[in-house]
């Protein structure tokens, strides 16, 4: 499937079809995997992100570059059965984001490489986010939109040079859309969601539009700003360890109506994790048509890994057969290595040790591809996949999941299990997405 399909999804909002997309923003095979299987299913194209702080130049925190990525996707697309011309690949806050704590110079270097890097190995959605304020920036002040844009010019600038060597080794490559946006929700949930959230005013949406409108035209980037398809904005919509803001359309009337002057963009929803399915399908109607989910797909899968830990306790604590003891080979690792969570997680020891396992920042996802946590799940699976689970003892710890099985639905092995409680959610975001 070629990338226009975002395009023609922003046309067609603005034209009376609404419907929406959602953004797997993670780098969790299961996740990817149940989000494929989910959309073929029902026959729609699947939107695939890596952040920056995943996915980079020095390899993120998951070790991989761009095009260890892209080949990582495809691995799990040929598993699902999902064709990779329907696969939508996408990358994230790609900005100095990573290197923020650097001078401009360096900084911007380092994210013009990255951008470079994506752009190159094929990816063909990507958010360009130079919204943060670096080492060099006056801490005290608004960042300006017309630095800001400038900024995003010159990562422009590398996507082109990166697209340019993609299409030089597959003739067929269309040019990226670009996703732009001055106010920018940082990724994975914001601390202060308990503290209240400003919407962007409409004033502040035309500001935004039109610096990188200027930035881009004036400097000979037109085919940039065509394929221009997302703007981001803060909608009210965020979350924190345990508090969410839903989707209040009425409180953002004056910014949702304000993009009907700037077809054909349409606005791409961060932090939409843990909203109800008909807030979701409120914000597709208002134009909010890209929504992004990310820590809610692993705590989802959190969740489904701890309940078969649970299940794998009540059938082996009799057999002397040892456990996989998968949460506290987690708590230990984020214990031994606290740098992705110690300035997130905040308040005593009890109140940090129930975060570091149920937050909604799910800051433990940071944690899953390390080796022990890795193989940690994988002693898990193995020891249940010999198991004939009890429906009885399922339904005590995945009552949904035990119905499904007593219906024919899915399995009773682990990674059916596992696979069907991330699509719990999916469900809901899809169930959003419809045109009706």
């Amino acid at each position: 499937m070629d990338e226009s399909y975002l395009k023609k999804m922003a046309k067609d909002w603005h034209g009376g079809t609404v419907y929406g997309i959602m953004s797997a923003c993670t780098a969790s095979p299961l996740c990817i995997e149940a989000a494929m299987l989910a959309s073929k299913k029902k026959g729609l194209p699947v939107l695939v992100e890596a952040t920056s702080n995943q996915v980079n130049q020095f390899g993120g925190y998951t070790g991989m570059r761009p095009a260890d990525y892209f080949s990582f996707v495809k691995t799990i697309a040929e598993k699902a059965g999902m064709p990779m011309e329907n696969v939508i690949l996408g990358g994230d806050h790609l900005g100095p984001q990573p290197f923020k704590n650097e001078a401009e110079g360096a900084a911007m270097k380092k994210a013009e490489d990255l951008v470079y890097e994506y752009a190159a190995a094929g990816f063909s959605k990507i958010h360009l986010d130079t919204s943060m304020r670096l080492a060099s920036d006056d801490r005290g002040a608004r960042l300006p939109d017309e630095i800001i844009a400038e900024r995003a010019l010159r990562l422009a600038q590398s996507a082109v040079a990166g697209f340019k060597e993609y299409k030089s080794r597959c003739r067929e490559a269309r040019m990226p859309v670009f996703v732009i946006g001055s106010e920018v929700p940082v990724p994975g949930g914001s601390q202060e969601a308990a503290e209240g959230i400003e919407i962007t005013k409409p004033e502040d949406l035309d500001a935004t539009v039109n610096a990188f409108k200027s930035a881009f035209v004036k400097n000979g980037l037109d085919e940039v700003w065509d394929n221009v398809i997302g703007v981001v904005v803060q909608p009210g919509v965020e979350f924190g360890d345990t508090e969410l803001h839903l989707y209040n359309p009425e409180k953002a009337k004056r910014l949702l109506d304000s993009i009907r002057k700037y077809a054909p963009i349409v606005f791409e929803g961060h932090s939409t994790d843990y909203q109800t399915p008909l807030c979701l399908k409120h914000m597709v109607h208002d134009g909010i048509c890209i929504l992004k989910v990310g820590p809610g797909l692993t705590f989802y899968q959190r969740e489904a890994i701890f309940a078969l830990s649970a299940i794998e306790k009540e059938l082996l604590q009799k057999t002397g057969k040892a456990f996989s003891a998968f949460p506290e080979v987690l708590e230990k690792s984020m214990l031994d290595n606290p740098t992705d969570w110690e300035k997130y997680y905040h308040g005593t020891p009890e109140e940090q040790y129930l975060k570091r396992k149920y937050s909604y920042s799910d800051r433990c996802r940071y944690y899953l591809p390390q080796p022990e946590v890795v193989k940690a799940l994988e002693a898990l699976i193995a020891n249940l996949s010999g198991l004939d689970i009890p429906i009885t003892v399922l339904s005590q710890f995945m009552p949904i999941q035990a119905f499904k099985v007593r219906t024919g639905e899915i399995g009773k092995d682990p990674h059916s299990l596992i696979i069907s409680r991330i699509t719990d959610l999916i469900d809901e975001y899809l169930f959003a997405l419809a045109s009706k």
